[in-house]
């Protein structure tokens, strides 16, 4: 049995008011002539399909398109979709009575019986070869506080919801692939990168130990970065197809591809390039003329739409309402789009309590509190309970 592990596309994302169709649209190609020239049998799709939970009709129209496609080009094609934290559980849902009909199965509400007890089975998802079982999905949504079994925190909760769909599972001398939309302990993100860091903080990592060693492949979404979780081979983020970020611009693209023969799994990531790069100048913030002379550097060319994204850093000593317009003209016949510029002021100036709009948005909210209690309190470290009840806030704020 073949799969396909892929997660967090963020279909609609728009890159610093730039449009990404076209980026999107190269990716779902790849895929569909991935899946047809390996012969395929699952998708694994691991969350965080879309970047809103209310997606354009462009955006949805473009995933289902996929879909049909990509179904009708490998009839014993299965696929197994489950939400991420930016989508829209119900709505991913909607059209399952269509979609069960193109052997696709989605699974972004965790229900419950009748009694109020989490229905299990329904997120036990048969994986078929040739008419026959072959192997057991466990599909995960993104999970909220209120869908795990109780405990005493959110990570041990998510560790029982595992463990409990573990030990219902039939026939565990089949292979079984779990499924999971969540910040893995010891797992890495992107450096100052708040795209990764929108739901979940430290305090609500989940420990890999939360898999069963007996589970053959547990395929992750959320973290943007292809990654094994804790040296554990068999754990392991996909990574986003594009970058979302500029901290995220020397990521390794790709999905990967699990070949699974009885107890045997080869893992293998398929490196995919995105179509558009992006490019930071100067390497690290530099004065104005170095901007300028970093400029220069630039190819020549028309802008089009392999044209890379653009991030200036500068360094200012002081507010410069022409810094844009000037550096738009200097940009002039070079072959890229200005995406951002980041305003740095020296550390002499900013060690004051004054930072930029752009270095605000890279600090952790958490971090942020917890620097604030030490200084107030000379030097004591926040008690762990009011981190999880702030924690909480932040959790509702962000979802």
């Amino acid at each position: 049995m073949k799969l396909i592990h892929t997660a967090d596309w963020h279909l609609g994302q728009t890159f610093h008011e730039y449009d990404r169709k076209a980026e999107h649209l190269h990716f779902l190609t790849e895929l569909k002539t991935l899946i047809r020239q390996l012969s395929v049998d699952v998708l694994l799709i691991v969350g965080d399909v879309f970047d809103s939970p209310n997606p354009s009709a462009e955006s949805q129209q473009m995933f289902y398109k996929f879909l049909r496609d990509v179904t009708a080009e490998n009839s014993a094609l299965q696929i197994v979709i489950i939400a991420g934290n930016h989508d829209s559980a119900a709505r991913l849902e909607a059209p399952n009575p269509l979609l069960e009909a193109m052997n696709i199965t989605v699974r972004g509400v965790v229900k419950r019986t009748p009694q109020g007890d989490i229905d299990y089975s329904r997120l036990i998802v048969p994986l078929m070869e040739n008419g026959k079982i072959a192997a057991w999905c466990l599909a995960v949504p993104y999970l909220r506080q209120g869908d795990c079994p109780e405990a005493e925190t959110y990570s041990q909760g998510v560790g029982r919801m595992y463990e409990r769909l573990y030990e219902q599972v039939s026939d565990k001398t089949k292979p079984i692939i779990a499924l999971g939309h969540l910040q893995a302990t010891g797992s890495e993100i992107s450096e100052n990168d708040r795209s990764e860091r929108t739901i979940i903080g430290g305090l609500e990592c989940i420990s890999p130990d939360s898999f069963s060693p007996e589970i053959a492949y547990t395929a992750l979404g959320h973290l943007h970065r292809a990654q094994r979780v804790s040296g554990r081979e068999n754990v392991r983020y996909s990574g986003s197809p594009l970058p979302m970020s500029f901290a995220e611009k020397n990521n390794k693209q790709g999905v990967i591809l699990l070949e699974i023969n009885g107890k045997e799994t080869k893992i293998e990531h398929l490196g995919m390039d995105p179509p558009v790069k992006l490019m930071s100048i100067p390497r690290e913030p530099s004065p104005l003329a170095d901007v300028f002379e970093a400029i220069n550097q630039l190819p020549d060319g028309e802008i089009n739409a392999k044209s890379p994204y653009l991030e200036i850093k500068v360094l200012v000593t002081e507010p410069d309402p022409s810094l844009r317009f000037h550096l738009e003209e200097a940009l002039k016949n070079k072959s890229v789009r200005l995406a951002r510029i980041i305003r740095i002021l020296p550390k002499k100036v900013s060690d004051s309590n004054t930072i930029t709009y752009e270095e605000l948005q890279t600090i952790n909210p958490m971090d942020m509190a917890t620097d604030i209690f030490r200084r107030r309190f000379g030097g004591e470290e926040m008690p762990d309970a009011m981190k999880k009840l702030l924690q909480t806030v932040i959790h509702e704020v962000e979802t």
